[in-house]
């Protein structure tokens, strides 16, 4: 394939998803109109700099006709659309007077897009609406893009044991072939658990402001907030609990509503990979609602409702936070630590190892166990019913042992940066998993990345962006061998 025929099509592509990406700035472009904020000028700026580059890019590929891509055309579409809406994300940042420096707006934009939540920004309570509007906006988004990427193109690229789900993300029956495409169908789903969220916040109190801006970043898994609290600021076990059930529905695979919608029958959640997550969120919600009991003199309502809601918040990589957990005990750190790893199911907004991917771990050991009695045992794997061969669990295997040895580098560079090691450790683990908070006082539930050094954000960006795209989609675009024709 010669760089002309790879290059053309990445660039009609990303020039579409700027487009898109560009127009949407208007939101908060309207927003700062309405209220006076005097960013309006930013907006608009950023707005015409992101559909200007987007011509541009239509311009240069138009001679391209589009056919099926291949898969180094998917795996370069992929890394560069991403990058590009970073960049061009964090425009509005960059160009408001005063507010954010060049790294800042890059960590701001990057984190938002790919769900993770960490911030950078102080004062968010009386920040101006159009800016929290524009990072639920990116989280939003981003969420989106993870859920396409996850359904339409990781499955084919064969990247981290996804092919499991192909014939699932591929497998459309005649209802769903009339009724549009399985992403034109998650889209209408999205959309409307969005407006559902909003919807029982609004229920339960909050303005239509924080209501909308919570739900974008619940449903996306996110993690953005209008204050800097956090969900501390409503301290009603309602609005956890609505938080709890809506960051539950992130994290689960999308394509499952989908099936729903079309079979109209509840045994489509009868799910290896449902079970697993619920289970793993129950014992552990339990485990640290014992722990905060015996320690501590709250309550068992609000002790269930804390543990939960920080559990789930970190184990779906959502990253509220309604209290400073590392102050719970040595337990609680270790755990919170750990589950920061887990995330949630294969299709959802969620980050983090995935559960699938523990259970095809767990399968293998079984198998090694059994093999190391019985050498000549004829053992079938299946999951959910569908034969798993070696190449899905090599590809498993790959990406926990990618995933590892990304988290070491990391922790070293930011070590060498001048970080401590708990900020350094749970820092790399945080980006990589895309949770938000990590553990330790600088970016604790209870603080922030701004304080950071510069060094120290940019290698936060990149791991940000490599545990999103699943570590592999990034690092064979880098290698050598994908460039050669």
């Amino acid at each position: 394939m010669s760089q002309a025929n790879l290059i053309k099509p990445v660039l009609k592509v990303c020039s579409l998803i700027l487009l898109v990406f560009g127009l949407l700035m208007a939101v908060p472009l309207l927003m700062a109109i309405i209220y006076n904020t005097g960013n309006d000028r930013a907006f608009a700026s950023a707005l015409g700099l992101t559909v200007t580059l987007a011509a541009c890019g239509w311009v240069l590929s138009r001679s391209y006709h589009m056919n099926m891509l291949t898969p180094r055309q998917m795996f370069l579409i992929t890394t560069s659309s991403w990058l590009l809406i970073s960049l061009t994300g964090a425009l509005p940042f960059m160009l408001i007077p005063g507010f954010c420096d060049f790294t800042d707006a890059i960590f701001e934009s990057v984190s938002g897009l790919t769900t993770t939540g960490s911030t950078v920004l102080v004062g968010l309570d009386g920040m101006a609406h159009d800016i929290l509007v524009w990072r639920s906006m990116l989280q939003w988004v981003g969420g989106l893009g993870v859920i396409g990427m996850a359904v339409a193109i990781l499955p084919f690229l064969k990247v981290g044991g996804m092919r499991l789900f192909q014939t699932e993300s591929s497998d459309w029956s005649d209802k769903t072939t009339r009724s549009g495409t399985m992403v034109t169908m998650i889209i209408y789903v999205y959309i409307i658990l969005t407006f559902l969220c909003t919807a029982a916040y609004m229920l339960d109190g909050m303005d239509g402001f924080h209501a909308v801006n919570h739900a974008m970043t619940t449903i996306s898994t996110g993690g953005y907030s209008t204050s800097d609290s956090s969900f501390a600021q409503f301290a009603d076990l309602p609005s956890h609990w609505i938080a709890i059930f809506f960051m539950i529905l992130g994290a689960m695979p999308f394509t499952i509503y989908v099936h729903f919608v079309i079979k109209r029958h509840w045994q489509v959640f009868n799910d290896q990979q449902i079970r697993g997550f619920l289970l793993t969120l129950l014992v552990l919600s339990v485990v640290i609602t014992l722990h905060l009991l015996s320690e501590t003199d709250i309550d068992l309502a609000h002790a269930f409702t804390y543990a939960t809601f920080n559990l789930v918040s970190v184990i779906t990589t959502t990253g509220f936070a309604s209290g400073d957990y590392s102050q719970w005990g040595e337990l609680a750190v270790a755990a919170f630590f750990f589950a920061m790893f887990i995330g949630g199911c294969s299709g959802s907004t969620s980050g983090g190892i995935k559960i699938f991917r523990f259970q095809l771990l767990f399968m293998m050991m079984q198998e090694s166990i059994i093999r190391a009695v019985h050498p000549r045992a004829m053992i079938r794997r299946y999951y959910n019913k569908r034969p798993v061969d070696d190449s899905i669990v090599l590809s498993a295997v790959t990406f926990v042992f990618i995933m590892l040895l990304s988290l070491v580098m990391i922790t070293l560079l930011l070590a060498f940066s001048g970080l401590d090691l708990v900020t350094s450790l749970t820092g790399a683990a945080t980006a990589l998993m895309n949770v938000g908070p990590g553990l330790g006082d600088i970016i604790g539930p209870a603080g922030n990345f701004s304080s950071l050094p510069d060094s120290s954000k940019w290698i936060l960006s990149l791991g940000m962006l490599l545990g999103r795209l699943e570590f592999m989609t990034v690092i064979l675009v880098l290698t050598p061998t994908y460039w050669k024709s």
